[in-house]
């Protein structure tokens, strides 16, 4: 379909767009077509993703590198199968 005018968009949606676009770092185009598409129940191939939700962050604590590196190890180990197993 070609292009569409949307008039009067109030301004709090407009900077929300914005937020959305810069936050994803897309296009102000994509983000209202993303928006639209979820809105209707249709979803695009890069839309289909797994969402990835932040909302229960502040819950739990963070890894430093050093630390994740450490446990990854940990898991290595405890993962290897004896021979005489």
């Amino acid at each position: 379909m070609g292009a569409i005018t949307v008039r009067n968009l109030p301004p709090e949606v407009a900077r929300r767009i914005r937020q959305k676009a810069k936050k994803e770092r897309i296009s102000m185009n994509r983000a209202v077509v993303s928006l639209l598409e979820k809105a209707v129940g249709v979803s695009s191939a890069k839309e289909k993703q797994e969402e990835v939700y932040h909302d229960l962050d502040r819950f739990f604590g963070v890894w430093s590198r050093e630390e994740y590196e450490e446990f990854m190890e940990a898991l290595r180990e405890q993962r290897q199968i004896e021979p005489e197993a």
